[in-house]
């Protein structure tokens, strides 16, 4: 279980105090993907950095299984938009070194590394190196990377953001292969509605800085997904089109709102 508890951030800068987030307060059951979207600037990203560890909030406390966050550890992994692989290791070295640092078992990490590189579909690529790969495979190899690891909440900021419409479409649905192969919690920062719509079992749509939650989504998409396997029949429910619409509204009457108010 993650809990975030009144979550709030302010930065010091030569122009005073800068609030960030305010109140942010959730609790999320192990094995739920959690989309976070809403304006540029509302601390999204900030949020994840808390949630890992990166960085300490103002206010609150955050903690995954009744252990307070206040440090990165084994207990969440954090997927990027840019693919921080190590460009002088293969696909497979990449893959095994946290658990290589962590001192596993050597029999351990083969067998981590051989579920995870068949999870992601990259059994003909374990000797490439980053260089030789298209930005979909390393983003792939990111995925596995995160979880080989086996940590409780995947926390991913963007990290389909850098990748083509078309290989943004496969990774999604691999995102969910993943999830429903592991049934790990995913907590996933993205711009994009429709993404955020198709991935998440529940989405949180959050307001202009200072971010507060404005609203939250149960949803059913991901998992119609995973029965089907048909994405465009999924995102062309008519139920799918009509909340994308809705929060997209909601999203832009926020903005409207803050630039009133700004004014």
């Amino acid at each position: 279980m993650l809990q975030v508890k009144d979550i709030g951030k302010t930065f010091e800068g030569a122009r005073g105090t800068l609030e960030v987030l305010r109140n942010i307060r959730f609790t999320v059951d192990s094995g739920e993907v959690i989309s976070i979207i809403g304006p540029s600037g509302c601390g999204k990203t900030t949020l994840l950095r808390i949630m890992h560890g990166l960085e300490p909030s103002t206010n609150g406390e955050i903690s995954i299984s009744g252990k307070r966050v206040q440090q990165p550890s084994p207990s969440s992994a954090m997927v990027f938009q840019q693919f921080n692989l190590f460009p002088w290791l293969s696909v497979a070295r990449n893959i095994t070194f946290g658990l290589e640092v962590a001192k596993l078992p050597a029999a351990q990490i083969k067998d981590r590394t051989e579920r995870f590189v068949r999870l992601v579909g990259l059994e003909g690529f374990v000797g490439h190196y980053p260089h030789e790969l298209s930005g979909g495979m390393q983003q792939r190899v990111g995925l596995a990377r995160a979880l080989a690891s086996d940590p409780e909440v995947m926390l991913m900021d963007e990290p389909l953001g850098a990748l083509d419409a078309l290989t943004r479409e496969q990774i999604q649905e691999l995102i969910l292969y993943m999830w429903q192969a592991t049934r790990k919690m995913f907590f996933f920062i993205t711009h994009s509605v429709e993404e955020a719509l198709f991935l998440a079992t529940e989405l949180i749509v959050m307001t202009p800085s200072p971010g507060r939650i404005a609203h939250r989504y149960k949803l059913d998409f991901s998992r119609q997904f995973v029965e089907c396997k048909d994405a465009r029949k999924v995102k062309a429910n008519p139920e799918f089109i009509a909340l994308r619409e809705e929060v997209l509204q909601l999203i832009h009457s926020a903005l409207a709102r803050d630039e009133l108010d700004a004014a």
